[in-house]
């Protein structure tokens, strides 16, 4: 496996980003061509709303599950903190936002103190531009 970094750390399931979720837009966009163009039938509306339902179900199936994995993800660098963190920035971990904690789980024991003071200090919110400050970066081959 490639280690892990800043720059291919994004994670691509093929079956879903480049199959499943563009054949399930082409299928709404069939329906919903085929429901104008053949006429305002209640089965093709039923078609569309089928349509509809199965593009946002396999969608918000997806985001539930990343929804979870942060909440893990929170948890797991709560008890690393504890273990890390010298005690006045235990004291302040718990202003961090989810989206600065989970940029800040690739960052290495060593580094993690002094990127958490920085991204509380300077009040850093974006996930990709915490993670760019990272220097060692701590691999997580195991997402979701």
């Amino acid at each position: 496996m490639e280690e892990q970094n800043f720059s291919n750390h994004g994670r691509f399931v093929p079956l879903y980003h480049f199959f499943a979720l563009p054949m399930l837009i082409l299928n709404f966009g069939t329906q919903l061509y085929r429901w104008i163009h053949l006429g305002f039938s209640l089965a093709q509306f039923i078609s569309v709303l089928v349509a509809a339902a199965l593009f946002f179900g396999v969608l918000y199936a997806r985001l539930f599950a990343l929804a979870v994995q942060d909440r893990v993800i929170r948890l797991e660098e709560q008890l690393r903190y504890e273990r890390v963190l010298p005690a006045d920035l235990q004291a302040r971990a718990g202003n961090l936002t989810i989206d600065q904690i989970v940029s800040l789980r690739f960052a290495s024991d060593a580094e993690l103190p002094a990127l958490v003071r920085k991204v509380l200090d300077e009040k850093l919110e974006k996930r990709k531009a915490i993670k760019q400050l990272i220097k060692t970066w701590k691999p997580d081959y195991q997402r979701a």
